[in-house]
């Protein structure tokens, strides 16, 4: 597992928190790759103030990462860096079933409608993004595409 942190000490803050179950024929130096990708949104997106990447304990999926913005205009910064984009390029194919979602102690009831229009304005915008979304087998959290929720049946 990988961590870091920069700037913590803060009023509020926003998780943005994915679960993700890898493809069973994933080779696995793409994986590490995808993995170190994520590591690097980390270390490099200014907004995020820390961050951790590592093994999923306690159900079905295979990692996970958590990155913490310290507002909404973090939050815009942190979703649209083109450093996410590519690692959505390089990890969203080997990805069979993802968990996306986002937690915030700020107290504003505004916050939860602006994080969703976030997605939606990505989504809206980038066309081969939702492609590789629709390629997972299911994807369900706050950032899902269209419905709140998309699980295909098998």
């Amino acid at each position: 597992m990988s961590s870091g942190s920069r700037n913590v000490g803060r009023d509020t803050v926003i998780h943005h928190q994915i679960r993700l179950a890898m493809r069973p024929d994933a080779p696995r130096d793409k994986v590490e790759e995808a993995l170190e990708m994520l590591r690097r949104m980390g270390r490099e997106i200014e907004a995020v103030t820390y961050w951790t990447v590592g093994r999923d304990v306690g159900g079905d999926f295979d990692y996970g990462a958590m990155f913490a913005v310290e507002d909404i205009e973090g939050y815009r910064a942190y979703m649209y860096d083109p450093l996410h984009r590519q690692v959505d390029e390089i990890g969203l194919p080997l990805v069979r079933n993802m968990v996306s979602h986002d937690l915030t102690d700020d107290e504003d009831p505004a916050t939860g409608d602006l994080i969703r229009q976030i997605h939606a304005e990505r989504f809206a915008g980038d066309p081969a993004l939702v492609a590789l979304i629709e390629g997972l087998g299911s994807y369900a959290g706050s950032s899902a595409p269209g419905p709140a929720e998309r699980e295909d049946t098998p």
